[in-house]
């Protein structure tokens, strides 16, 4: 009875999760189209150009195309939200700094903001 409990506790706690994880991620690359701007597994971020099959096309810069497996899509990246919405710390931007279009968290895993210049 114990292993059976066990297992049932591991499954909800461990199994599930990363399956829904793993389902979430799958459907994401699924519906990526050409104009979406993305970040890779790898931190580049990028626009879509075209989509081929298991493959995307990628602008990383005016003119400089490069070709992605889907897999190594992390995150669609959406437009930061208008200056002024929010509250969530002292300054007022949730710990985020605007470069371009983008919203980058500018805490350490702590939580703690991170105080060096961005490479």
């Amino acid at each position: 009875m114990p292993l059976i409990l066990l297992f049932v506790v591991f499954y909800f706690l461990i199994i599930r999760p990363q399956r829904k994880r793993q389902q979430e991620q799958i459907r994401m690359q699924n519906s990526l189209t050409p104009g979406s701007r993305v970040m890779t597994t790898t931190g580049l971020f990028a626009n879509v150009v075209a989509i081929d099959g298991d493959d995307v096309i990628l602008e990383i810069a005016p003119g400089v195309e490069s070709r992605w497996v889907k897999a190594a899509i992390g995150r669609v990246v959406t437009p930061a939200a208008a200056p002024g919405g929010g509250e969530s710390d002292e300054r007022g931007d949730g710990g985020a700094e605007e470069t371009g279009s983008e919203r980058v968290d500018s805490t350490d895993g702590d939580g703690k903001e991170t105080g060096g210049a961005k490479s």
